[in-house]
């Protein structure tokens, strides 16, 4: 074998791989704020309410999207509802696919975590005067999230992977970059093992980030007892005003 890898020969192509890039990045970061968003408020409704028409067509819809294909998913979005009558633009089909599955995986992770949560902490809630939202939001969500909050953020990582797929409807994504370097180069080995560095390097980045972010979220849990005695009041003014 007397191929020699030919590296340099990329290096005009380094603008669409940098587009590429930016492109994964506003994706994964718009789709992981709405789907964990879209997480919490699922899990909220199959809580507050497990016996609602609602809640058992969300759940439904859980396992639906847990249970099929991502690009089974992508390409109904993109190519199924336009038969509907709802046309979308590629960009607009790639994030509601990513935001859905995203809160589908993410809201079992979450729902377990509020499932652990004793039965206790929600009455010590009511004993505090708090409403059901307020329990739910002060008492419940946050230990909840702490607990699976690893869990979350690999679960963001995969979906950021995950999101190589949305290059087969034409987004200008990384992977959408590397294959347009490809067919122009046919220097195949090269183009894809910069990719795979590129995504290596952006899941570092996402879990050190994610990791920052639970830190400021969840820091006030191991402060001393005094800040814990200001939050407790604060939450107990949220609920009397």
């Amino acid at each position: 074998m007397n191929y020699l890898p030919d590296f340099p020969r990329l290096l005009p192509y380094l603008p669409d791989l940098m587009a590429g890039l930016m492109t994964t990045v506003w994706l994964t970061a718009l789709t992981t704020t709405l789907g964990i968003l879209g997480a919490v408020m699922c899990v909220w409704q199959r809580h507050r309410a497990p016996t609602s028409i609602f809640s058992r067509l969300l759940g439904m819809l859980v396992e639906l999207l847990r249970n099929t294909p991502f690009i089974v998913q992508l390409f109904f979005i993109f190519f199924g509802l336009p038969a509907l009558g709802l046309s979308l633009s590629a960009e607009t089909a790639a994030v509601i696919a990513m935001t859905l599955n995203l809160a589908a995986y993410s809201s079992e992770i979450l729902r377990a975590g509020v499932d652990a949560t004793g039965r206790g902490q929600w009455e010590a809630g009511r004993a505090l005067g708090l409403t059901r939202w307020q329990s739910y939001r002060h008492v419940v969500l946050m230990p909840a999230l702490e607990r699976m909050y690893p869990a979350l953020t690999s679960q963001c990582v995969i979906v950021m992977l995950g999101s190589a797929v949305v290059s087969q409807i034409s987004v200008a994504d990384l992977t959408f970059a590397a294959n347009f370097i490809q067919s122009r180069t046919f220097l195949s080995f090269e183009s894809y093992v910069v990719t795979a560095g590129m995504y290596l390097l952006l899941a570092i980045a996402m879990g050190a980030l994610l990791n920052r972010i639970g830190r400021r979220l969840f820091g006030f849990r191991h402060l001393t007892q005094a800040p814990r005695s200001r939050l407790s009041s604060h939450v107990l003014k949220e609920a009397h005003s």
